[in-house]
């Protein structure tokens, strides 16, 4: 099974397989799970010190954060998905 990689700004890259979920950072309960990812040293800082717009849960139980929008990490996702189905 080829691994497809998403682009999720600056230059960084993960992989499609293992994500979870990709969500808003302003509510409550994601704030605390971001909280103790990097209270436990699980989170992936991918913002290069802009304002958090995207968390994606990995399957690893990781934390990346992006400075990209939810919804512009789904549309490339979906854009990768569409370009294996060819």
């Amino acid at each position: 099974m080829e691994s497809r990689l998403i682009h999720i700004g600056f230059g960084n890259i993960v992989n499609a397989a293992k994500i979870i979920a990709i969500v808003s950072p302003d509510s409550a309960p994601v704030k605390r799970l971001v909280a103790r990812a990097r209270e436990d040293g699980r989170t992936i800082d991918a913002t290069q010190g802009r304002r958090t717009k995207a968390v994606i849960v990995m399957e690893n139980d990781r934390i990346v954060l992006s400075a990209l929008l939810p919804e512009t990490i789904r549309g490339r996702a979906q854009a990768e998905t569409d370009d294996t189905d060819e």
